[in-house]
């Protein structure tokens, strides 16, 4: 057991150094590669947050980093500002706000209707930024610069160099892994677990559900603005279709994938995905069916993921081989 909590945490410990260190030996093209796979792996995490530890499947999530991108935007191209710390707070308080607005209606319902709602919300501000012309239409916009920080006429970081961003949103990844690994060993990331296990019970026990599930859309927006900020810097456009629900089942796609509940699932997810893509894509022109295949076959015979064999130790059979077993009980006692 000990050594199925220290695989994880290494693995994403051995990823970061291979992504620091990846720069040293890969040319142009994978380094811009890994670094859109970065990002989407912070996505990923915020969704996986939701998905994986408290059961909430939501499949509007690209509202929340679509936002976020379109807000940092707006503000270099027509307001002129460039201050990272500036654009960022702007940005992720903008995705917090819509996540809290979302979440707020979205927590009252459960199950199907809980995926139904936050995908209707989620189209709703899709359509915002479609239709409305301040924001570009349906064309999207091109970033007139791109932010960085600077003490007077020093500048200290600029994201307009590829290297300065590489490594920017791979501190990002590290930040956002470590701060959702202590909010899901604090008692409030053990309540998020007692109510994907038993959401009747947990209620039962004292605990304000609706104020948790409410905490913890806010938390995964927030970190999904992130993403979305750093998704817009790194491709200097954006567009409606990053606020799409088919970016919003992309990303749920990437953290079934990898694993869902591991938080390095995610990001393995990304890698697996992004890089499968780049591959196929060059040797046939239905790369989507082979990549719908590939997914296929990893729900069947991996149902816990990429690196599911690993987080539960190497132990679990494949899943069409496997005898149906009772479900064992858990307490949430300690929530």
């Amino acid at each position: 057991m000990q050594h199925q909590k220290l695989a994880l945490p290494l693995l994403f410990a051995a990823l970061a150094v291979g992504i620091a260190l990846f720069p040293l030996v890969g040319d142009t093209f994978y380094i811009r590669l890994v670094a859109k796979i970065v990002v989407l792996g912070i996505l990923a995490m915020s969704l996986d947050l939701l998905v994986g530890y408290t059961g909430l499947i939501s499949l509007g999530h690209a509202a929340f980093s679509g936002t976020a991108g379109y807000v940092a935007a707006a503000l270099i191209n027509k307001a002129g500002i460039l201050d990272l710390p500036t654009l960022l707070a702007a940005s992720l308080t903008a995705s917090g706000l819509v996540a809290l607005v979302i979440g707020w209606i979205s927590v009252r319902t459960t199950g199907i209707y809980f995926i139904m709602i936050t995908l209707a919300l989620g189209q709703m501000v899709f359509f915002f930024f479609h239709d409305v012309s301040f924001w570009g239409g349906a064309d999207g916009v091109n970033l007139a610069d791109k932010p960085a920080v600077a003490v007077g006429e020093t500048v200290l970081l600029d994201l307009s160099v590829r290297i300065n961003f590489y490594y920017t949103a791979l501190a990002c990844l590290v930040l956002v892994y470590l701060l959702l690994t202590m909010v899901l060993h604090a008692p409030f990331g053990q309540v998020l677990r007692g109510i994907r296990i038993n959401e009747a019970r947990t209620k039962a026990l004292g605990h304000d559900v609706q104020r948790y599930k409410l905490a913890c859309f806010v938390i995964s927006g927030l970190i999904a603005g992130l993403a979305g900020f750093l998704e817009v810097v790194r491709g200097g456009f954006i567009s409606p279709a990053h606020v799409n629900w088919h970016e919003s089942a992309m990303v749920l796609i990437v953290v079934i994938l990898g694993g869902m509940g591991t938080l390095v699932g995610p990001v393995v997810g990304a890698f697996a995905l992004v890089l499968l893509e780049d591959y196929v894509a060059d040797l046939t022109d239905h790369w989507k069916l082979v990549i719908g295949l590939f997914v296929i076959g990893v729900v069947l015979f991996l149902p816990d993921g990429l690196i599911g064999p690993l987080a539960k130790g190497g132990k679990r059979r494949l899943c069409l081989f496997r005898r149906p077993k009772e479900t064992p009980r858990e307490s949430i006692g300690d929530a």
